[in-house]
């Protein structure tokens, strides 16, 4: 018979089952589905993301169960990636499109949400990733296939975005009458929390 440290140990191998994904889908739905959303930027490609992931983690065979979690958080990124390819533009693009608005569906949401919900696609994944889900800058550039150096220029660009957007929904809040104490705030501690 094999001592209780073996058995501890062989369990800790064992593969995840579809049953288990979709327990793990039920349960952190809200935040797996804040995810999708916070790639796609919008609610039906965030839809589409989340079943996509869904199918492709419970498709799986070859995750151990204590993998199970962190892989359909990845599963939801790499389904998001399927669906919209983000790719660094050049620096010209960039630039003309800085004054991109926010969509009407998106400008009801929280101010957080629709500032990141309003990024470039490329700049959304990298902010996304290397900002909430905590990638490096190597690890966002392998999954999405560029340098380290776009990377770090789309997150830039993304926070600076953000940085803005906030501001300006401060500075329109106190043109109508509202106080310091209603200024909104980017709070990412929250957004990591939720996504």
């Amino acid at each position: 018979m094999l001592p209780a440290t073996h058995i501890k140990q062989a369990n800790e191998f064992e593969y995840a089952t579809a049953s288990e994904f979709c327990r793990i889908f039920g349960q952190d739905m809200k935040s797996l589905f804040l995810l999708a959303l916070l790639l796609t930027g919008d609610d039906e490609k965030a839809e589409k993301c989340f079943l996509a992931a869904l199918e492709n983690a419970t498709n799986r065979r070859t995750v151990f169960k204590d993998w199970a979690r962190s892989w359909s958080r990845r599963a939801i990124i790499q389904a998001a990636q399927c669906m919209l390819n983000p790719r660094p533009r050049s620096a010209v693009e960039v630039l003309t499109t800085a004054s991109d608005t926010i969509t009407t569906k998106a400008s009801r949401e929280r101010i957080e949400i629709s500032a990141v919900l309003g990024l470039e696609h490329f700049d959304r994944f990298v902010f996304v990733m290397s900002v909430l889900e905590k990638y490096s800058y190597h690890e966002c550039a392998i999954l999405l296939g560029t340098t380290p150096k776009e990377v770090i220029e789309a997150r830039n660009r993304a926070l600076e975005r953000l940085g803005r957007e906030v501001e300006s929904a401060f500075d329109n809040n106190r043109a109508h009458g509202g106080t310091a104490d209603e200024k909104p705030a980017l709070d990412f501690r929250a957004f990591a929390r939720s996504a």
